[in-house]
């Protein structure tokens, strides 16, 4: 396994920098393993990786498949939850048009403990998204906030599921890629699978 990025890794960083994340950012050296660690990978996936297939490969396979949507999931799952969160904030902000105001709103904290994770931020993030209304891509990211790691609460300290989080994160991206002009989708997946690709490449 990878190690941990350090807390505030991105903190700093100008948008151009941000597109090339720093060393760390997979949860397992190897598809295979991912998908070993966690199994509810495979019910949200129909390919598996292969004997050997490294990460770069088995996406590129996804991409090229008839359901290149799994790239993404597999993205979700397959980075660190912060890295994750990174990436799918990164795909959010690229569709502003989409988001109301407050997905906006919320969008901005979430970026703001990608920059700084403490605690106390995290944990703001996950009530907001608690409390609001509906489960739009930007509440399903803040709930991946607060599943991310450690308490769901100051005063709540029970265990998160690992699966929590990349599930929330692979719901939110989606769910914003639904809501683009049916010409869109292609494109914007294809720029959300570029951005993923970022994270494979560095060792």
């Amino acid at each position: 396994m990878n190690k941990t990025i350090p807390p505030g890794s991105l903190h700093g960083l100008d948008d151009a920098d941000k597109t090339r994340p720093p060393a760390g950012a997979l949860r397992y050296e190897t598809p295979q393993d991912l998908y070993a660690a966690l199994p509810q990978l495979a019910e949200l996936t129909q390919h598996r990786p292969r004997e050997n297939e490294d990460a770069m490969i088995y996406m590129g396979r996804l991409r090229s498949s008839t359901t290149p949507e799994e790239a993404v999931t597999y993205t979700a799952f397959a980075a660190l939850p912060q890295m994750a969160i990174w990436w799918a904030h990164e795909c959010l902000r690229g569709m502003p048009d989409v988001l109301d105001g407050r997905d906006r709103e919320l969008l901005e904290m979430i970026g703001a403990w990608v920059s700084t994770p403490t605690q106390d931020l995290r944990h703001r993030v996950m009530k907001d998204a608690l409390w609001a209304q509906a489960r739009s891509p930007a509440v399903m990211l803040g709930l991946a906030v607060g599943w991310s790691g450690g308490s769901i609460a100051p005063n709540d300290p029970a265990p998160v599921p690992h699966y929590r989080a990349p599930r929330s994160i692979n719901s939110s991206v989606l769910s914003c890629l639904a809501r683009a002009d049916l010409s869109r989708r292609p494109i914007l997946l294809a720029r959300f699978i570029d951005m993923a690709e970022s994270l494979y490449r560095v060792y």
